[in-house]
């Protein structure tokens, strides 16, 4: 009997002691954070849509520029890591997320719901609002309203929240697809659209572009905040982020990057132009 007993106390101390290495296996198994990926590595790649003025542009160079390229490279910087700028279609973005082939996303990107099912964002490190442009020739047009007729165009960049509110609020007028915001103006400044949504400070930019005759109606259609998108429930991702935000918003390189790109005309220069 004694010996049934051992074996049987045997047997129970095995299974628990199996339970107990499965138990402890998991958090050693659990895959490694974006931001320990990235220290790892000592590289964070960064898809952007390089084509949103003043966020993401290129120079004459084929060198990345904007107020999203400057805050990623502090980023970078504070991390100690190198960083690599990938140019993809807006709508690529979130699917370069998903399959691993960027670490983070920024262009100028509105952290909304129905994006939050796919990745996860930071905290807002920019607000804007969604507003309407036409051409400087139309001097009739006061509010998005009044282009809501059958016989109108409205340009807007695909897979961006403008071309998911223009979808919503016109229901008449003809919502036309273009990939990137450039494609949409310029579509608007060759008479092949009446307007376009975008961001109030892009309308503000083209305004002051001399190869766009345009004009802002700056009536806000939305108020977005504008978020970095790291992999889905990467937890430890976003809490880096955050807390790297809340040590560079205000401080003195945000502030010479916001005067530079939203204050000042003088980089107008720099951009790479396109035919």
């Amino acid at each position: 009997m004694k010996k049934a007993i051992i074996v049987m106390l045997s047997f129970l101390l095995m299974a628990v002691t199996g339970c107990s290495q499965q138990a402890g296996a998991g958090p050693e198994q659990k895959a490694p954070s974006t931001i320990q990926k990235v220290k790892d590595k000592k590289k964070l790649v960064v898809g952007t849509g390089s084509a949103y003025m003043p966020f993401e542009m290129k120079d004459k160079q084929g060198n990345f520029i904007g107020y999203d390229i400057d805050m990623m490279t502090a980023l970078g910087k504070a991390l100690g890591v190198e960083v690599e700028f990938k140019q993809m279609k807006f709508s690529g973005l979130i699917p370069a997320l998903q399959t691993g082939d960027i670490d983070m996303a920024v262009s100028a990107m509105t952290i909304r719901g129905d994006r939050a099912l796919s990745v996860s964002f930071s905290n807002p490190y920019y607000s804007t609002g969604q507003v309407f442009m036409v051409p400087k020739t139309d001097t009739t047009t006061k509010s998005w309203q009044d282009l809501d007729k059958p016989d109108k165009k409205i340009a807007v960049s695909q897979g961006t929240t403008g071309a998911l509110l223009a979808k919503q609020i016109f229901k008449q007028a003809k919502v036309l697809d273009f990939e990137g915001v450039p494609a949409a103006a310029m579509a608007m400044n060759q008479g092949q659209a009446d307007g376009v949504v975008t961001e109030e400070v892009v309308v503000r930019e083209y305004e002051q572009n001399p190869s766009f005759q345009t004009r802002g109606i700056y009536d806000l259609i939305s108020t977005d905040n504008l978020g970095i998108a790291v992999p889905l429930n990467d937890v430890e991702t976003v809490l880096w982020i955050n807390s790297f935000l809340a040590s560079y918003k205000g401080s003195l390189e945000d502030q010479a990057s916001i005067e530079k790109w939203f204050h000042s005309s003088d980089w107008r220069s720099e951009v790479e132009k396109k035919e």
